[in-house]
C-alpha cells in the first residue's frame, strides 16, 4: 500500500512538540519527516504513512497537546508534487504566470499547496515553512495564466477556511530573475 498520506501537528509549545512527536511515532508505524521548532517559537511534527497510520499518529499526538495546537491536518493522498517541495524545490526550467499563496501557518500552507496542485495544471517551485519568515508559511507556483489563478484561488480558499491568509498573488508575466531568487 502506498504510504503518501501525512500527518502534521503545529504547536505554540516546544515542550509540546517533542511530546506530540514521541506520541505520534509510539501509536502508528509512521515514518517522521520532520519534527523542529520554527520561528516564533513554535514546533511541528510531520509523518507519512498509510493514511489509517497517519491518522492514529496524528490523533494521538493531539490527545496531549490540545492546549497548545495551532493547527493539524492528515491528508490522505498528497499529491506527489508537494513532497520535494517541503523538502526545498521542485526543478523549473521556465517561469510562466507565477502563483504565491502566504499563509500565518504552516498547516494550513500544506493543505493549500495540495489543493492547488490538484486544481490546475501547475507546478509547485516551493514551498517555505516558517524559517526566517516570523512563523509564516508560503507555496510559490507556475503555470499559465488560466491554471494559475484556478490554483491559487483554489489554495487560497483552503487556507482561508482556517482564518489563515495572509495573501495570494499571480503575476501574469513575471520577469526570469524572479525564479532565480526561489531555488
Amino acid at each position: 500500500m502506498a504510504k503518501n498520506s501525512i500527518g502534521l501537528i503545529e504547536l505554540t509549545s516546544i515542550a509540546s512538540g517533542f511530546l506530540a512527536c514521541d506520541s505520534m511515532l509510539k501509536a502508528a508505524d509512521v515514518e517522521l519527516i520532520l519534527s523542529r521548532s520554527i520561528c516564533s517559537g513554535k514546533y511541528m511534527v510531520m509523518v507519512r504513512g498509510e493514511v489509517a497510520s497517519v491518522e492514529a499518529a496524528v490523533a494521538a499526538g493531539l490527545a496531549g497537546t490540545r492546549f497548545s495546537v495551532i493547527d493539524s491536518f492528515v491528508i490522505p493522498n498528497l499529491h506527489e508534487q508537494v513532497f520535494p517541495a517541503i523538502a526545498g524545490s521542485n526543478k523549473v526550467e521556465t517561469l510562466e504566470a507565477l502563483g504565491i499563496v502566504e499563509s500565518f501557518s504552516v498547516a494550513s500552507l500544506i493543505e493549500g499547496a495540495d489543493a492547488a496542485v490538484k486544481a490546475a495544471n501547475i507546478q509547485i517551485i516551493e514551498i517555505r515553512l516558517a524559517m526566517a519568515l516570523g512563523g509564516k508559511a508560503f507555496v510559490t507556483l507556475t503555470g499559465n495564466v488560466a491554471a494559475v489563478e484556478s490554483a491559487v484561488d483554489a489554495a487560497a480558499q483552503i487556507v482561508g477556511q482556517k482564518g489563515m491568509l495572509v495573501n495570494k498573488v499571480v503575476i501574469p508575466g513575471p520577469r526570469p530573475e524572479l525564479l532565480t531568487e526561489m531555488i
